[in-house]
């Protein structure tokens, strides 16, 4: 995540995120889900960055691959554990300094919190910890800039070419990209992209 104000939102708001996002998935995130599985190997080790409450980590997990999940949030930590039993890494997106350990990372809707001038940094991070051929799934909201949306959480936006780009930059080759439109825990709707990855 990308400052304290941001955390405390999530801290404070913890059990509306799980009550909003949680134990629901609509056929695009469905597709989504689908489109990372599909490339992962059977049992294969998964990190959910930006867990939140862990519902995510707690699907991959049924489905039989090992999850690992890191989330910055304390209390999203505390709501994933008494949730779904899914102990997290509470830290922020520098602790990830793996090397080629996970088959697939997701970072759904997570790394839209970070400064621009950091994305670069966390997405080499990410393919780094990556086998050869591993997968992201990366969503992020759409548009231009950086600033607070209305319960003071940051965010920074893109185009989908600029995220394609800051992806290939790191090594990454794009497989595919959804794009859609849903209201987030501030309620107000606003579109987004999820591109899928190899590394």
């Amino acid at each position: 995540m990308s400052d304290d104000r941001t955390i405390s939102v999530y801290d404070d708001r913890a059990a509306d995120y799980a009550e909003c996002f949680a134990g629901r998935t609509d056929a695009g995130e469905e597709a989504d889900v689908q489109s990372f599985t599909g490339r992962l190997p059977e049992g294969g080790t998964v990190l959910d960055l930006g867990c939140g409450p862990g519902h995510w980590a707690a699907r991959f997990r049924d489905s039989g691959y090992r999850v690992a999940a890191l989330d910055a949030s304390a209390e999203m930590a505390e709501a994933a554990r008494a949730a779904y039993g899914i102990e997290v890494i509470t830290a922020d997106f520098h602790a990830l300094d793996a090397e080629a350990v996970f088959d697939g990372i997701w970072a759904y809707f997570s790394l839209l919190h970070v400064p621009q001038a950091e994305l670069a940094i966390h997405l080499a991070a990410a393919h780094r910890a990556l086998t050869e051929g591993g997968t992201l799934c990366l969503a992020m909201k759409l548009g231009e800039g950086e600033g607070r949306d209305e319960l003071g959480r940051f965010y920074a936006y893109y185009s989908e070419d600029e995220l394609r780009e800051k992806l290939e930059t790191a090594g990454f080759t794009v497989l595919g990209a959804r794009r859609g439109e849903g209201k987030g825990l501030a309620g107000t709707a606003q579109e987004f992209v999820v591109l899928t990855a190899h590394a």
